[in-house]
């Protein structure tokens, strides 16, 4: 196996516990809604994410542990996927607050900058801005 298949294979790990803590959260209410299916669909193209990988997911998410990236963008951006999903029904909970918590952690940002930054974050998406938008008003 070559560098740039371990490069790949390594990519598309994290790109798997990625979607399966999307679906997670997703499902933390019961029942995934059609908005939330709609963005896990699209995420799922996004992330290279086979059927039968999303079958796999969908059956038992938490199986898949986080993995974080390596770059802060792509750890911003993570959490950034994770808002759309919360906000897919213009609302965030108790529950949804507290794995954010844990996700933003998992990523690798310590409790201080993991709460600014959900608490930033709830603040800014409430009128569901672009990631680059997003990205540019978490560093203001």
């Amino acid at each position: 196996m070559s560098f740039t298949d371990l490069f790949k294979s390594g990519e598309h790990s994290r790109n798997l516990s990625h979607f399966a803590s999307l679906v997670t959260l997703a499902s933390i209410q019961g029942e995934i809604k059609e908005t939330e299916a709609k963005l896990l669909k699209r995420f799922a193209r996004k992330l290279d994410i086979t059927e039968q990988e999303i079958e796999k997911v969908l059956k038992n998410p938490t199986k898949f542990p986080i993995n974080p990236p390596n770059s802060a963008d792509e750890r911003l951006e993570r959490m950034h996927d994770l808002f759309k999903i919360v906000f897919a029904d213009h609302e965030i909970d108790d529950e949804e607050h507290q794995f954010l918590e844990i996700y933003a952690i998992g990523l690798g940002y310590t409790e201080e900058l993991a709460a600014k930054l959900i608490k930033r974050s709830v603040q800014i998406y409430m009128g569901g801005l672009d990631f680059e938008d997003y990205r540019y008003l978490l560093n203001k």
